[in-house]
């Protein structure tokens, strides 16, 4: 018999729902009009109303909101969970396959390096600091160190978006470049944590090699074969004239491949990813579905997410300014230079490299998501995962105005070399 939430549960659920989503939402906006992603604001809702401030302060309040009725808190972490599905669903629209190939060369350039060297100076440095800094109740420094290299890998998308929006940036060649070099980044960026994912699973240092190959097959599926398939599906509910099919028909596809990579053994977030990238590059799911669908995720269920990720820790029991501070210039540093070569042997000039370099250093929801994932299966500690969440803060906060400031750098002194116009006799 399925158990149900009894009224006083559902009425406690309400309450958590309202209590979290309202800070979320007002301090979300809040940074919005500071120029600044909603994405902060959201988890410092979480940070204010959780153990950390209110926990700490008004211990007996918390512990009635969130902890005396756990079938509500459990209702509530599963309404958070459907939001990072839908979220990381909506970032897959984002990955243009087309425009991967025309900027193919440039983009590819600068994302292998932009992976590589903080791939390894991630994981080096994770290695060599690990019973210092990083061991945890995992107690695996291979896998530990496999997803630092990774997580500092990875570009968020959706930031470096709203970034080049901002900047008025995305359709010039530069804006193209690093948003097509962000693309290649995530999607290689996930195959990665998959497999790191089944490493831990695995419970060795030994995978499973058709584990690994399985998650690997069934991304190439869903960006060849599967995405023909999503398309069809797609055109079919679309034959009825009716919005609401062709929408139904993705989100059952996204809670299809959710599922799918579920059962690999690989989060469903990676699985809601792929699809993403399918369903958004059909012409049959246009634009008004990605729109509503982006509007009620970003401003109703991801901000339960984010908030969500405030209220797992005690922020301040758990701050390690030693360790906040080696994440972040590690993170940094690795994810500078390797952008800044890449850019330099695609043939860019030097601001236009370090522009480049700066807005792929850009870190958004992924590693959020990814530290969360690694902190519930014990890869990371709770200060180690603090130092994660303020490096995503900080990087945020800088790529947008460090890259505007050496975007317009370069065009100030191309126009100072164009020649001036004759003058008529």
């Amino acid at each position: 018999m399925i158990a149900k939430l009894s009224s006083t549960e559902i009425i406690h659920f309400l309450l958590i729902l309202l209590i979290v989503l309202v800070p979320a939402r007002l301090l979300g906006e809040l940074c919005r009009r500071y120029k600044l992603p909603a994405i902060i604001g959201e988890i410092f809702a979480g940070i204010i109303i959780g153990p950390t401030l209110v926990g700490a302060f008004f211990p007996e309040l918390f512990k009635n909101l969130f902890l005396a009725a756990p079938k509500a808190t459990g209702a509530f972490d599963g309404i958070a969970n459907i939001g990072i599905i839908l979220l990381m669903f909506i970032a897959g629209f984002e990955v243009d396959l087309k425009q991967i190939r025309r900027n193919g060369k440039q983009a590819i350039s600068i994302s292998l390096t932009g992976i590589i060297f903080p791939f390894l100076i991630g994981f080096l440095s994770v290695w060599f600091l690990y019973k210092s800094h990083f061991a945890n109740g995992f107690n695996n420094q291979l896998v530990t160190s496999l997803f630092f290299g990774t997580a500092l890998s990875i570009t968020a998308l959706s930031v470096i978006t709203k970034i080049l929006l901002d900047l008025d940036m995305l359709k010039t060649r530069i804006g193209n470049i690093v948003l097509t070099a962000a693309m290649v980044d995530d999607f290689l960026g996930w195959i990665l944590f998959s497999i790191i994912i089944q490493m831990m699973n695995a419970g060795k240092e030994q995978v499973s090699f058709w584990a690994v190959i399985n998650v690997v097959l069934f991304a190439v599926f869903m960006v060849t074969g599967g995405r023909w398939i999503v398309h069809r599906l797609l055109a079919f509910a679309g034959r009825s004239g009716r919005i609401s099919h062709v929408f139904t028909v993705a989100i059952v596809l996204c809670f299809i491949g959710a599922a799918t990579t579920e059962a690999l053994g690989v989060r469903a977030v990676f699985g809601a990813f792929l699809v993403g990238v399918a369903v958004g590059d059909s012409a049959y799911f246009t634009d008004m579905h990605k729109q509503v669908l982006h509007q009620f995720t970003i401003n109703v269920l991801a901000p339960l997410f984010f908030a969500s990720v405030g209220l797992r820790l005690n922020y301040i029991a758990n701050f390690n300014v030693e360790i906040v501070l080696l994440i972040l210039i590690i993170a940094s540093l690795a994810k500078l230079i390797g952008a800044r070569i890449g850019s330099a042997l695609s043939g860019m000039n030097r601001n236009e490299s370090i522009a480049v370099a700066f807005g792929m250093n850009a870190r958004g929801s992924q590693e959020i998501v990814l530290g969360l994932l690694a902190l519930q299966a014990k890869i990371i500690s709770g200060p180690v995962f603090e130092g994660l969440v303020v490096m995503t803060v900080v990087t945020m906060v800088i790529s947008g105005p460090i890259m505007k400031y050496y975007f317009l750098k370069d065009q100030q002194l191309q126009l100072a070399d164009t020649p001036a116009p004759p003058v008529p006799a």
